[in-house]
């Protein structure tokens, strides 16, 4: 099972209903135990938030609230996001409606 990776203040915050997610460790193993290299690892679907916007503006001027919180542990799809690299960490930026459940 992949790991918890450690999160720590960050000097990103994202706009809006987008959340800061960071991946959490693809397998190193095989469940038969066999070791994995790099290029056969695919990107794990699974992250931690480190930071979450200041919500959706509604039409009538009020931010919308999130259902993720910093800390918690989520799937999301796919495709979603955009790879930013900070301070040599790879982060994903993406919007709440990628997010497609929490873990735990």
């Amino acid at each position: 099972m992949a790991t918890k990776t450690k999160s720590k203040k960050i000097a990103i915050r994202p706009l809006g209903d987008r959340v800061l997610v960071q991946r959490v460790e693809a397998e190193e193993k095989t469940s038969g135990g066999i070791l994995l290299p790099e290029s056969a690892k695919e990107k794990p679907k699974e992250g931690i938030i480190v930071s979450v916007g200041a919500g959706k503006t509604l039409d009538n001027g009020e931010k919308s609230e999130f259902s993720v919180s910093v800390g918690d542990r989520i799937l999301f799809t796919s495709y979603a996001g955009t790879e930013v690299k900070f301070e040599g960490n790879e982060y994903l930026i993406m919007r709440e409606d990628d997010i497609l459940g929490i873990i735990g």
